[in-house]
């Protein structure tokens, strides 16, 4: 059996339809594991089930708002009819730009209910199941989490709130064989991040991706297969040592800054 291996596992992976998401779900795929991807966006779930389906890997698409309780606990009601669900992948969340000032009351209730809320959902979702037979949960919080960034308000306060709940699960699930870790990115180049300078920055898309590149001390933005990478450590057998840690990601962001 290979490093890194998850053949025989069942993973859940939230917002596994592009970005760091749908590399994370192809990654699990690739080292044998049973994706099931849970996206508001369906065709985007789907496409990445055709390219992992392609390469002779197994997943399947299921539409799902995380900030719903209802439909993430009928989605997972789904899965563990004919599966055990070894591993959960908390990685949908949305962004936000603003300060405190800038930000209004319902931005502060939109990033609350899917970066907070719907992590809670998943996890509650899971966890009963988990406590069955252990399993991984793997949160995908921000360097915002620990460190302040400018214009990031809302964002932040989000993410540090899934710092925080990492902790407190890996604390109270540890005699279930439960391990909860979180993984802290800085800027990673997605669709998202093009889609972000093209709206913001229209005409000098070039330069601004050049001066975000740059806010990394490394030079360069993450790429998502980087960050499936440490996620794909964190939820096989070899990080079996390992719980309730937060594992930045960042070109040296957090460090090497100021």
């Amino acid at each position: 059996m290979s490093l890194f291996s998850l053949k025989g596992k069942t993973a859940v992976i939230t917002g596994g339809g592009s970005g760091i998401g749908g590399a994370i779900s192809k990654t699990f795929a690739d080292q044998g594991a049973t994706v099931h991807i849970l996206e508001l966006n369906l065709e985007r779930a789907l496409s990445i089930v055709d390219e992992i389906k392609s390469t002779g890997g197994r997943a399947m698409a299921h539409q799902c708002d995380v900030s719903s309780q209802q439909e993430v606990q009928g989605v997972i009601k789904t899965i563990t009819e004919s599966a055990k669900i070894h591993i959960l992948v908390n990685n949908a969340g949305i962004a936000h730009v603003g300060n405190v000032e800038s930000t209004e009351e319902a931005d502060m209730d939109r990033l609350y209910q899917v970066n907070i809320k719907g992590v809670y959902n998943c996890i509650r979702a899971c966890i009963t199941t988990m406590k069955e037979h252990g399993g991984i949960i793997l949160n995908m919080a921000s360097i915002a989490s620990t460190v302040g960034i400018s214009d990031r308000f809302a964002y932040a306060m989000s993410k540090g709130a899934v710092l925080t709940m990492t902790y407190s699960v890996a604390k109270d699930y540890l005699d279930y064989g439960i391990r909860c870790n979180s993984i802290s990115p800085a800027r990673v180049h997605t669709p998202f991040v093009d889609g972000f300078i093209k709206k913001t920055y229209p005409g000098k898309e070039e330069k601004m991706f050049e001066r975000l590149s740059k806010t990394q001390p490394i030079g360069r933005m993450g790429k998502p297969e980087e960050v499936a990478h440490l996620a794909l450590y964190l939820c096989s057998d070899e990080a079996s040592f390992i719980t309730g840690t937060d594992f930045p990601i960042d070109g040296g962001f957090i460090k090497l800054n100021g």
